[in-house]
């Protein structure tokens, strides 16, 4: 497992952290993540983060669905089990419309909830490190990975110019383990300096 020094910062407003990441990134530093308690709309676009393909995997399911949901009842009411409903004609496709939509919606609903978990690392007794655990409380939680070139002392010094609260660095794992919180502890040594 690879161990990382991010620099960490914490916002109390909003309004404050908005600005705040343009002027990161206008500053050459690399953002890992920001960490907020709710969904913040155009954050994404703040960050740089490029538009997410979740809607396409989802029409891509979508069409799984309906295939197989017509394929199989085609299979099933024209070879395999032939049979006469009120003199219809075995390839009935308006009475397929409802079994086929519902096909459609659940292979697309399931299949991007299960491909946003994988993209997400997010599944039972998968781990990830805490930047800082008022993320999801009442704090906006932005986290700065420290390439060979950041000065910490610069990127804490920064933090706290544009409106952060508390600036601490961590060593942190940027991956996921498989294990429990309760009952496991983390497989490295969290280093923690705060600044007053």
């Amino acid at each position: 497992m690879a161990i990382k020094k991010f620099v960490v910062g914490a916002f109390t407003d909003e309004a404050v952290l908005f600005p705040a990441v343009k002027k990161v990134r206008q500053a050459g530093y690399k953002i890992h993540d920001v960490y907020t308690p709710m969904a913040i709309h155009g954050l994404d676009k703040a960050m740089g983060l490029r538009e997410t393909s979740l809607h396409t995997a989802g029409f891509i399911y979508g069409i799984t669905g309906t295939t197989t949901a017509l394929s199989g009842i085609g299979w099933i009411f024209t070879s395999d089990w032939p049979l006469n409903f009120g003199g219809k004609p075995h390839f009935s496709l308006p009475a397929w419309i409802p079994i086929t939509f519902e096909l459609t919606v659940l292979f697309a609903a399931v299949g991007m909830v299960l491909t946003f978990c994988y993209l997400c690392q997010m599944a039972p007794f998968v781990k990830k490190h805490h930047f800082s655990l008022r993320a999801t409380d009442d704090h906006f939680v932005m986290v700065i990975e420290c390439t060979p070139r950041t000065n910490v002392a610069e990127a804490q010094a920064f933090l706290g110019s544009i409106g952060a609260v508390d600036i601490n660095v961590q060593d942190a794992e940027t991956g996921w383990w498989l294990g429990r919180y309760d009952k496991d502890t983390k497989p490295f040594e969290m280093n923690k300096t705060a600044i007053v």
